[in-house]
C-alpha cells in the first residue's frame, strides 16, 4: 500500500465465501426472510450454546438492526408509558431512544471510574433514590413536560467495546429491585465473562448488532437471544407485523392456506435472507476475525503502554476488542482532544469518538433538565477518548502508521 493512502476507521472483512453466499440467495428465487434466516438463527444458538444441555434452551431471533432488537426486547418485557428504564449515559443513542419509542422514561446512570461501563454502585444508588420517590436528577426545565415518575422496570447494561460489564453485580441489583435485564451486546460478539459465559446470554435478553462496522457484519442487522419462551415468542410475532404465520410458510408451502391473522400491532423488523446468508459465513469466521482484532489491539497496547500521554483502555481475556478507545492524558499535552483528532485525520488516518454522553444531547438534556456535570465520569471519558482504527484485514504497515501518527502528534504537543 502507498504510504500516503488514507487508512479508514473501519472496514468490513468480506471474502469470496460471503460473495458466493449472497449470489446463492440472489439465484434462489427467494430474497426476504426464509430458510437462510432460520439457519442463521440455529447456527447462532449453536455457537453460543455448544453442547450445553444444563440450561434452558436459548432461542436466537434475527432482526433488521440491533436498534429494532432493543425495541422488541423492551416491548416483550412489557415496558410502557411512564415506566423507568435505567441506561448508561455513555452509549450510542439507540440504547435510550427505544425506551422513548414505548413512551417510557430514561434514567441515565454514570460509568464506573476507569471504565466505560455502567457503574453498579451508581446503579444501586439511583434505584435507592427512585425507591424513596426522589428524582435521580433535576426536574425538567418545562413544568409538566413529563408526568410523575413511574416505577423502574428494566436496566440495559452495555458491553462497551466488546468488554463485558460487571454482570454478577448488575444481575444481583436487578433481581433485588425486580428489574428485567436487557444486555446491549451490540459490541460484544464473541465476548465472554471470566467464567466462560457469553455476554448477551446472562440477562433476560441479549441484543447483538451486525452493522457494517461490527465484529460480525451483515451490513445492517442484528440478533435477539433469550431463554424465556414467552419473551422469545412475543419477539418472533412482533418483528413481522404481529402476523401469526411467517411469509415463508405462507408463500412456499403449496399445501398450506393463504390465510393469516394479525394478532398484535407489530413492526417490520425482519432480516432478509440476503443478509442472513452473509451473516452465516461471517459466523464461521468468528474466531479468525477475533484473532485479527486481538493482534492489532496488542500492537497498540505495546506501543502506548509506556507513553505518559496515553492511558490504555481496560481489557480482559474475554474482550472481543471491537473498539480501541485510547484515553489522552490531557494534563501532559498542550492540545485539546478535538485538535488531536484533527491532526490525526489530516495525516490520513480515520478516527472516531465513542461516545458523546447522551445526557448532554439536546433532546435528553432538555427533557430531563440535565447538566453535563450530573454524570462526571461519562463526561470525563468523552473529553479524553479517541477510537483508533481496529478492523480485520489491517496490514501491519497500516497499524504501525497509526501508531507513529498518534505518537508523533503527542510528542509534538507534549508538556510532560
Amino acid at each position: 500500500m502507498c504510504k500516503d493512502k488514507a487508512i479508514p476507521f473501519a472496514r468490513p472483512f468480506i471474502g469470496p465465501e460471503e460473495e458466493a453466499a449472497v449470489l446463492r440467495v440472489l439465484r434462489s428465487g427467494w430474497l426476504t426472510t426464509g430458510q437462510e434466516a432460520l439457519a442463521f438463527e440455529a447456527e447462532f444458538t449453536r455457537f453460543l450454546e455448544g453442547s450445553n444441555e444444563t440450561s434452558p434452551i436459548l432461542r436466537s431471533l434475527t432482526v433488521n438492526s440491533a436498534t429494532s432488537g432493543l425495541h422488541l426486547a423492551l416491548e416483550a418485557c412489557g415496558i410502557g408509558a411512564g415506566d423507568l428504564v435505567l441506561v448508561p449515559a455513555y452509549t450510542f443513542v439507540s440504547t435510550a431512544e427505544v425506551v422513548r419509542y414505548l413512551h417510557g422514561e430514561v434514567v441515565f446512570v454514570d460509568t464506573a471510574p476507569s471504565t466505560f461501563h455502567i457503574d453498579p454502585k451508581a446503579l444501586e444508588a439511583t434505584l435507592a433514590q427512585l425507591s424513596r420517590g426522589e428524582a435521580a436528577y433535576p426536574k425538567p426545565h418545562s413544568p409538566g413536560s413529563f408526568g410523575p415518575r413511574g416505577v423502574p422496570k428494566a436496566v440495559i447494561p452495555v458491553h462497551y467495546g466488546g468488554l463485558p460489564c460487571a454482570m454478577d453485580a448488575i444481575m444481583d441489583i436487578a433481581r433485588r429491585y425486580g428489574l428485567k435485564v436487557i444486555e446491549d451486546a451490540a459490541h460484544a460478539f464473541p465476548s465472554q465473562l471470566s467464567n466462560g459465559t457469553w455476554a448477551g446470554t446472562i440477562g433476560d435478553l441479549g441484543v447483538f448488532s451486525f452493522y457494517a462496522t461490527k465484529t460480525l457484519t451483515t451490513g445492517e442487522g442484528g440478533m435477539v437471544v433469550s431463554r424465556d419462551p414467552e419473551i422469545a415468542s412475543r419477539i418472533a410475532l412482533m418483528r413481522s407485523h404481529g402476523i401469526d404465520r411467517s411469509v415463508w410458510n405462507r408463500y412456499t408451502d403449496t399445501q398450506a392456506s393463504w390465510y393469516y391473522a394479525v394478532v398484535a400491532a407489530g413492526y417490520k423488523y425482519n432480516m432478509p435472507d440476503l443478509l442472513a446468508a452473509l451473516g452465516r459465513v461471517q459466523l464461521t469466521r468468528a474466531w479468525e476475525l477475533l484473532e485479527m482484532r486481538k493482534k492489532i489491539a496488542a500492537a497498540y497496547d505495546a506501543a502506548f503502554q509506556d507513553e505518559v500521554h496515553f492511558s490504555l483502555p481496560p481489557t480482559g481475556p474475554g474482550d472481543a476488542r471491537h473498539l480501541y478507545p485510547l484515553r489522552l492524558n490531557l494534563e501532559r499535552l498542550s492540545i485539546t482532544r478535538d485538535a488531536f483528532i484533527e491532526k490525526i485525520q489530516a495525516a490520513g488516518v480515520g478516527v472516531s469518538v465513542h461516545f458523546i454522553p447522551l445526557h448532554s444531547m439536546p433532546y435528553y438534556r432538555d427533557r430531563y433538565g440535565l447538566r453535563e456535570a450530573d454524570l462526571p465520569e461519562s463526561m470525563g471519558n468523552f473529553q479524553r477518548v479517541i477510537s483508533l482504527p481496529l478492523w480485520p484485514g489491517m496490514q501491519d504497515a497500516q497499524v504501525e502508521r497509526v501508531i507513529q501518527v498518534v505518537k508523533t502528534i503527542a510528542q509534538e504537543h507534549s508538556c510532560a
